[in-house]
């Protein structure tokens, strides 16, 4: 088993480059042997305390404290909407050149909508010569996502709302484009990651940037869709 790679580490707080396709942590309904929290635990001889969440199939940058104060200042700012969150994200066709979705979010059935809203901005884009559907060719935008709030599957449930589904994505995609994917390039991964998080060190007031870049898969793929490196 690979060690999870440490993007920052201080006397608090520890922040690692999740691999897409681990489990945070243990659930009732997981029948996985590997979880992110008892690997990194292993790793540093230490306990972690969560402070957010990243689904299963994303990748990149997740947070946790060290220490159960440190977790709970740092959850606070998330739920202060003080922290910044950068995603790149693969998806179906030619979305605008930026905007803002502002549509509320029922993470639960029984639950009132709450309030969700994400901001995009697009770095790219590429037509295949693929046809997919009714159209002789299938398009796709690279885009720099930034949640403003942070709901259950918000990004995901957000470019499906606006017909721009994630490449990759089985439970709100497009599973013909999915396939393409999968045939065309070997990907069977949802092409959602966490690049970036900035705050306010909650301890010495110092602004952090924390971020990663896309690992060997994803950047491969962007290379062979014309993306280039970030």
């Amino acid at each position: 088993m690979s060690e999870m790679t440490i993007l920052y580490r201080d006397e608090h707080y520890i922040a690692v480059d999740k691999p897409a396709g681990l489990l945070v942590h243990r659930t009732r309904i997981s029948e996985d042997s590997r979880f992110l929290l008892q690997q990194l635990r292993d790793q540093i001889g230490r306990r972690v305390y969560p402070v957010h969440r990243l689904d299963r199939p994303t990748s990149g940058v997740l947070i946790f404290g060290l220490d159960s104060d440190a977790a709970r200042r740092l959850v606070q700012l998330f739920e202060q909407r003080q922290v910044q969150k950068r995603y790149l994200a693969v998806v179906r066709g030619y979305t605008a050149e930026s905007d803002v979705i502002d549509y509320p979010l029922r993470e639960e059935a029984h639950k009132a909508p709450q309030a969700a809203v994400t901001g995009y901005r697009r770095l790219a884009t590429v037509e295949l010569p693929i046809a997919v559907g009714r159209y002789a060719s299938a398009r796709y935008s690279l885009l720099e996502v930034r949640p403003e709030t942070g709901r259950m599957h918000q990004i995901r449930k957000h470019m499906k709302h606006i017909f721009h589904p994630i490449v990759g994505d089985t439970t709100h995609g497009d599973g013909r484009h999915n396939q393409l994917f999968r045939d065309r390039f070997g990907i069977c991964r949802l092409l959602l990651m966490a690049a970036e998080l900035n705050f306010v060190h909650p301890y010495s007031g110092v602004a952090l940037s924390i971020g990663t870049r896309p690992d060997t898969e994803l950047a491969g793929l962007f290379e062979r869709l014309g993306f280039g490196s970030e």
